[in-house]
């Protein structure tokens, strides 16, 4: 018969022999529905983001180049400059209140545009199709000023110094995306309406953005970078429609990373499991392999059938993930939602569900083979006569096949990652584990091997000869519980690393109400009002000023920002302009650790204080020089001392903080914060000082702090679901691991019985067994996790690493008792067999 006649006879035998129960094989299909269904729900959110991120970049950004700058607005050369780039588009963005008639007020994020606005896209008015810019004295508002302020389009509200009539309700905004985090709902109006308001004045917290539109071809990259050399120190930030969210980006790639080796960890546990299962379910089908090689059929003909039913298992439980994965998109969503910049929805990318399917596929493969191929050399006569005992070496003899097949998973893997080098560490590492685990596993046979046995009781000699007797499954064993407890460490390292930066970060306790933009004069007045409207409140005023770093280092040596070719780690500060401050006093919360600070009545050359984890980062030294940019002049001034700073407290905390004299006189206003007395109302007095002070923002710090713990307690949770689809692994792993040698334990376990073993001594041994293995893999599985928890902490997410080890070690114990119970569970089938049946089937 020819090879195709022989491969259409298989397949006839196979689907004829094929139990759609999944008999002997539901393992396979679980792990791989597992890791594919991962990888597919991963894969297609994923890139459903970036897609539209990517199409609606234009639109998103508001033009093919963002051109921003603080506290000012471009001058005539630098306006030149932005026109002969292409169409400009540009207006003020800055925090606002607005007031009503009826007293109630609302902290807004204040946006002004041209008649060019918008660039790109359309914006939609409620009851209108296209709107632009609104008339002079009008605005366009979100639907929750409304709410807030309890008034209706064509009423009156007050921004600044100036009456503006709502004119409709915003309902979508082009370029929203791309305005980033706001502490108040949009309102827009006009270039005119803004400067009747009296809130852009020298020195205000407010940013002037441009948008460009390129001609056909252009770059937008290069068109950023050429106005960038034209005016270096001036202090520009740029974007480009590539990175119209970058916010969006940084999320996206870190999720992305962490989400995607998390379903190839899932895969990669599993596929241990599929070799457990695989053998297991070889060892139950003897007599239909032994009836067919009696029939004539050859090895190869039996490795036929077999190989395709296991195809069409893996098959079934791929194409079940890939339907799940789908489905669970929408899902995803909603438990990221305020993480995720677009509604994804129901999305299908055929790409992100093909490479979850060839990674089954090829798992699947690699991990079947060798059992597979093992099962060629048993004879008839063997299947006969004696149990199915794969010989030694099956990996040995199915080497070439599972090469390929490993190196086909790596090619995958890199070139279909985002970051190939940390893919490629994440693989290799993931094969150091194996290894570790597997030379682990043979040093507890050899250590068990020389333990005296002839005291103690029989279960623990028993317990203890299970290790190390002849086909003793301890290396899969090792393998599972470490994977299974590394997981369970590393998910309560990581959750508890991310609840002490919510807690470090987002403080239950924070000042009541932050006051930007009050003017210099109006201190007293201020601090009157609050004392007037809040008796006992805590009142801080600070100078506000926004500048960007230009240059740092040795007097005569110093490195310019702009010649940088990579911003160094640590270095956050050096992006774009920062806020700025001047002192006579060591702010609160501030320890000076190197150093010495100037005295309060200083008066002499100009000096800054730096923070010191930022110092570090540029291995800055007492007495080098800084150069900053400030309303486009360069100023330059000695560092003076590194300072050990409290971020946490969530008050007015600064990376620079110069001396007196040093930038005091450009142009700028105070900001403060207010802490109420405990029961205060702040309702009086927000609305007093609103009216006293028209121009000034006064932000209620409470919203915010709630949203921002909320983002990132989402966060938290979808870190928390996914990794727990490798703990869901590393069971199915443990569980294919003692399917695989029951036929053996069954065997022992029926002799023992019969030379007069109880039940009772026969449960002590097993338990004796998993709990040395727990006992041992428990401290391994801790070491495995905190280092798997430090290296998402800090390498992908960026965050501090600071996991609360006595829950860690909770956790562990409990994995450790789970995985113990699940191992008994499913062991007490082999107890339960009845010997004289049990001797029968041998």
């Amino acid at each position: 018969m020819s090879g195709e006649g022989r491969w259409a006879l298989a397949f006839r035998l196979a689907k004829r022999d094929f139990s759609w129960r999944f008999r002997g094989l539901r393992l396979l299909v679980i792990c791989l529905f597992l890791g594919a269904g991962a990888l597919a729900a991963i894969g297609t959110l994923e890139s459903a983001i970036r897609g539209e991120l990517s199409d609606r970049g234009r639109e998103i950004l508001g033009g093919d180049v963002e051109f921003a700058i603080y506290a000012r607005e471009a001058s005539e050369d630098e306006r030149a400059a932005l026109e002969a780039i292409g169409p400009v588009s540009g207006g003020i963005r800055l925090q606002a209140m607005a007031s009503a008639a009826n007293g109630n007020v609302s902290p807004i994020q204040l946006k002004s545009v041209d008649d060019a606005w918008p660039l790109y896209g359309a914006l939609e008015i409620e009851g209108s199709e296209d709107a632009a810019a609104p008339p002079d004295g009008a605005a366009w508002v979100d639907g929750g000023v409304l709410d807030r302020l309890d008034v209706e389009v064509g009423d009156t509200i007050k921004l600044g110094e100036e009456n503006v009539r709502i004119a409709g309700v915003i309902a979508r905004e082009p370029d929203r995306l791309s305005e980033g985090f706001a502490l108040g709902a949009p309102v827009l109006i006009s270039q005119a309406t803004m400067e009747k308001s009296g809130l852009v004045q020298f020195g205000s917290m407010m940013r002037a953005k441009y948008r460009v539109a390129l001609p056909a071809g252009a770059d937008p990259q290069e068109a950023a970078d050429a106005f960038e050399a034209q005016f270096p120190d001036a202090g520009w930030a740029t974007r480009t429609r590539d990175r119209a969210s970058p916010g969006a980006d940084r999320l996206m790639a870190n999720m992305g990373q962490f989400l995607g080796l998390v379903g190839l960890a899932a895969l990669v546990i599993a596929g241990i499991g599929i070799a457990g299962a695989v053998s297991s379910w070889l060892e139950t089908r003897r007599g239909t392999v032994a009836t067919l090689k009696v029939l004539g059929a050859t090895s190869d003909d039996v490795l036929r059938i077999h190989a395709l039913q296991v195809l069409a298992a893996a098959l079934i439980g791929i194409g079940a993930g890939l339907v799940v994965g789908v489905l669970a998109v929408p899902a995803l969503s909603a438990l990221l939602e305020g993480l995720l910049p677009v509604e994804t929805g129901f999305v299908l990318d055929p790409l992100a569900l093909l490479r979850a399917a060839l990674f089954g596929l090829l798992v699947a493969f690699v991990f079947a083979a060798p059992p597979l191929l093992a099962s060629r050399s048993i004879t008839a006569m063997a299947l006969l006569r004696s149990r199915v005992t794969l010989p030694a070496g099956l990996w040995r003899k199915a080497a070439k096949p599972v090469a390929a097949g490993l190196v086909a998973i790596v090619a995958l893997a890199l070139l279909t990652a985002h970051e190939p080098f940390l893919t490629a560490g994440f693989l290799g590492g993931a094969a150091v584990v194996l290894a570790l685990l597997a030379l682990l596993g043979l040093v507890i046979r050899k250590l068990v091997s020389r333990v005296p046995r002839s005291r103690g009781s029989l279960a623990v000699r028993m317990g203890l000869a299970a290790l190390d007797r002849p086909g003793s499954p301890t290396i899969a064993l090792v393998t599972a519980l470490g994977f299974g407890l590394s997981a369970f460490a590393a998910i309560a390292a990581i959750q508890t690393s991310l609840d002490a930066y919510i807690a470090g970060t987002v403080p239950d306790k924070a000042p009541d109400y932050f006051v930007l933009d009050l003017p210099r004069d109006a201190e007293g007045s201020f601090r009157q009002i609050v004392e007037s409207e809040a008796p006992g409140s805590q009142v801080r005023t600070v100078p506000a000023l926004r500048g960007a770093i230009l240059a740092y280092g040795p007097e005569g040596a110093m490195t310019r920002v702009s010649d940088l070719e990579e911003i160094p780690e640590g270095a956050w500060a050096l992006r774009g302009e920062r806020g700025l401050t001047y002192s006579g006093e060591l702010p609160a919360g501030n320890v000076v650790s190197e150093g010495e600070w100037w005295p309060a009545d200083y008066d002499g050359e100009p000096l800054v204080s730096v923070d010191e984890e930022f110092a570090n980062a540029l291995d800055l030294e007492i007495g080098d020089k800084l150069a900053i940019g400030l309303l486009g002049v360069e100023r330059e001034a000695t560092i003076a001392s590194f300072r050990r700073i409290e971020w946490d407290d969530m008050g007015f905390n600064y990376v620079l903080v110069f001396a007196p004299g040093a930038i005091d006189d450009a142009p700028h206003n105070l900001s403060a914060s207010v802490i109420l007395t405990e029961g205060t109302d702040g309702g009086p007095l927000l609305g007093a000082l609103v009216r006293a002070f028209p121009t000034t923002s006064v932000i209620e710090i409470g919203g915010v702090l709630a949203e921002a713990r909320e983002i990132l307690s989402s966060l938290a949770v979808a870190i928390l679901a996914a990794a727990s689809v490798a703990v869901l692994a590393g069971l199915a792993v443990l569980l294919g691991a003692i399917a695989a040698a029951r036929a053996r334990e069954t065997y022992d376990t029926v002799v023992l019985r019969v030379l007069g073993a109880s039940q009772g001594q026969l449960l002590g041994a097993l338990l004796t067994r998993y709990l040395i293995l727990a006992a041992v893999l428990g401290a391994i599985g801790l070491g495995i996790g905190l280092g798997t928890g430090w290296l998402v902490m800090t390498k992908l997410f960026e965050f501090p690493y600071e996991p609360d080890l006595p829950i860690v070690l909770a956790v562990l114990g409990g994995g450790v008792l789970l995985v113990v119970l699940a191992a008994v569970a499913a062991s007490l089938p082999v107890l339960s067999a009845r010997p004289a049946r049990a001797l029968r089937s041998l």
